[in-house]
């Protein structure tokens, strides 16, 4: 056995393992990936004293930004759900696309959101607004929540100024406003095929149990909701400020003073910090709620995510020690060899660095450097395109070393089985779509 054909077979019975764990011995999901990372390091050969180093950089580096981010997001989400900034823009929403229509809303609002947002934080900012929908209309979560996923998802691998996308926009050397335009006009519909349409299906025959603590069933009367514009700008303002941010970067000279000081502001966590201070004015005291009692909103939040942000933290270990364990170098070395149309296989790298590491960020940048010294044999490419495909690839087969995986299964309360069905196979079919309709575009351009 080849030591590529090794490391893949150590990669599969991780996988396998994680799975066993969880649903046979029934093991909590962060004791299963925590004894699975571990063991995956001892397959593949590592050091052991850098097995349990790995697993600990992995914790630390991805709850390092996203524990700040959730914790910020779900104040500002209870905020809007104890408001009932939540329960007026679910009711607007209803009245303006109909009950029927619940799901289609949600996919373009996720899909407009994500521009300017990580995924993570779209998805903490419109949990609040799907749980709210899915109560009012009686819909089924898993209807209203694969759209909302779906266009997320689709927007963080395809669009800049995403890090991943514009990363490999420099890389390839593709004009930033062609590759927004092709990103937005292939990966809407590859959203709605994704979204509404699949979660139509597989909402027959999965159903949903959010935490208790996080789904509210109970309408606040009309009247004593705060009104729509107010709401509105509350749940966006955390966006607008990452989309002046980008603007800047993109306008302002290189040296300019203030680029520092705009970066700063328009951080995520900083940007998400001033829209819950916002949010304490505009639905808090505005609204005659007590200092006490907003501390009381706030304390509150950190209880119900303290278990998700463990298992989302175990999995960005996971994650860590793959990546630290040579599986996705050994790959692309074998990718390299593969002689095929330049766009496919930029697609075929991404997703399969994608299923190997987990990371949406890891499997773009590398399937853009491996695929970029073959670029001057297709001197009739359009990059953009290329970037398109990379984009496309870098979302699908979203597994259980993807800590989206575990965000999505923990707020949606889905077994890992369920998530698979939903999850794992609506990122697949976003990415195989938008494949299609990237080469349906490079066939035209």
């Amino acid at each position: 056995m080849s030591d590529v054909t090794y490391l893949v077979a150590c990669l599969f019975a991780a996988i396998v393992l994680i799975v066993f764990l969880i649903m046979r011995t029934k093991l909590s999901a962060f004791v299963a990936l925590t004894i699975s990372g571990l063991a995956l390091g001892l397959l593949a050969g590592m050091p052991l004293e850098k097995i349990a180093t790995s697993f600990q950089n992995g914790m630390g580096n991805t709850l390092g930004f996203l524990a700040t981010v959730l914790g910020l997001g779900t104040i500002l989400g209870k905020m809007l759900e104890v408001s009932g900034g939540a329960q007026r823009l679910a009711q607007t929403l209803i009245r303006a696309f109909g009950e029927k229509n619940a799901h289609w809303a949600m996919m373009v609002v996720a899909f407009i959101c994500g521009i300017p947002v990580f995924f993570q934080v779209g998805f903490v900012l419109l949990i609040p607004v799907l749980f709210s929908i899915a109560y009012q209309t009686k819909m089924s979560l898993i209807k209203i929540g694969i759209p909302v996923v779906a266009g997320l998802i689709i927007v963080h691998g395809l669009v800049p100024p995403h890090p991943a996308a514009l990363a490999i926009v420099g890389m390839l050397k593709a004009d930033v406003g062609a590759t927004i335009i092709y990103s937005l006009l292939i990966g809407f519909p590859a959203a709605i095929l994704a979204g509404p349409v699949f979660g139509n299906i597989v909402s027959k025959y999965v159903t949903a149990n959010p935490p208790e603590q996080l789904f509210k069933t109970e309408l606040i009367p009309e009247e004593k909701l705060p009104g729509f514009g107010t709401t509105l700008f509350t749940i966006l303002l955390p966006m607008i400020i990452m989309v002046v941010k980008t603007i800047a970067e993109l306008t302002l000279a290189k040296g300019s003073p203030s680029l520092p000081f705009i970066s700063f502001v328009g951080n995520p966590i900083t940007a998400l910090l001033i829209s819950v201070l916002c949010a304490y004015f505009t639905l808090g005291f505005s609204r005659g709620m007590k200092k006490e009692e907003i501390l009381n909103i706030t304390d509150g939040c950190f209880g119900p995510v303290a278990g998700i942000l463990l298992v989302i933290g175990a999995g960005g270990a996971f994650n860590q020690v793959l990546q630290d364990s040579g599986i996705g170098k050994a790959l692309g070395s074998v990718l390299t060899s593969l002689h095929m149309n330049p766009i496919l296989l930029a697609w075929i790298i991404a997703i399969i660095m994608r299923f190997a590491v987990g990371s949406t960020t890891v499997a773009m940048v590398t399937a853009a450097g491996i695929i970029l010294p073959i670029l001057p044999s297709f001197p009739d490419l359009n990059p953009a395109i290329l970037c398109v495909a990379i984009g496309a690839g870098g979302v699908g087969l979203s597994h259980v070393n993807d800590s989206g995986f575990w965000i999505v299964k923990e707020y949606y309360g889905m077994s890992v089985q369920d998530t698979f069905k939903t999850w794992t196979l609506c990122t697949t079919i976003a990415s195989v779509a938008a494949l299609a309709f990237a080469m349906l575009f490079n066939v035209f351009l």
